[in-house]
């Protein structure tokens, strides 16, 4: 009973105090905050223990790389040459390789690019960084190398956004890193 009294007090203060138009107004700016929000980056989930690039709980993990001299480096760390730009969980430790996606999963048709160095040849490649969708995510060799992110507002360059939103399942699995060509040198 005492519940009830608050309760009517508190409506009819609240009624005394506020119109029909403001409460539309808020109603309104309410609807379109929660339509906006798709349109926030997407946030990957961490990495477990261990930090980037981590074999779940810490176990050790075998070096996975080419065999190629032109190709050094461990295609299952975030050190790789090739992933100068990735933001994401490395295919390479979710069943794919540094070029293909893992089984049960489809390669994005957007994609972002980076420019990487390969420290066999000093030589610049473009990268073409393509998203694995169709199941949930990897988990596990998480990744976030920045080196030549752009703004927002250059998406080609950014890796920051879902490209999973280009193939027929917007599901995050993994990224895979490759090479598209040789960079062009800068005049001079």
């Amino acid at each position: 009973m005492r519940f009830d009294k608050l309760t009517e007090t508190f409506s009819r203060r609240v009624a005394r105090g506020t119109s029909r138009r403001s409460i539309l107004a808020l109603l309104g700016a309410g609807m379109t905050g929660a339509a906006a929000f798709p349109v926030l980056p997407v946030a990957r989930a961490a990495s477990g223990e261990g930090g980037h690039g981590a074999h779940p709980a810490g176990a050790a993990r075998p070096i996975m790389a080419s065999g190629l001299d032109q190709d050094p480096g461990d295609q299952a760390s975030c050190d790789y040459w090739r992933y100068c730009a990735i933001d994401g969980f490395l295919c390479s430790c979710c069943g794919g390789t540094v070029n293909t996606c893992p089984p049960g999963t489809e390669m994005s048709p957007i994609t972002w690019i980076g420019t990487c160095t390969n420290p066999a040849d000093g030589r610049a490649y473009v990268i073409s960084y393509n998203d694995c969708c169709g199941t949930s995510s990897c988990g596990q060799c998480l990744c976030n190398r920045n080196e030549g992110d752009r703004p927002q507002v250059r998406p080609q360059s950014n890796n920051d956004y879902n490209w999973c939103l280009g193939s027929q399942s917007s599901v995050y699995n993994c990224s895979v890193a490759a090479v598209i060509g040789v960079a062009l040198e800068k005049g001079k």
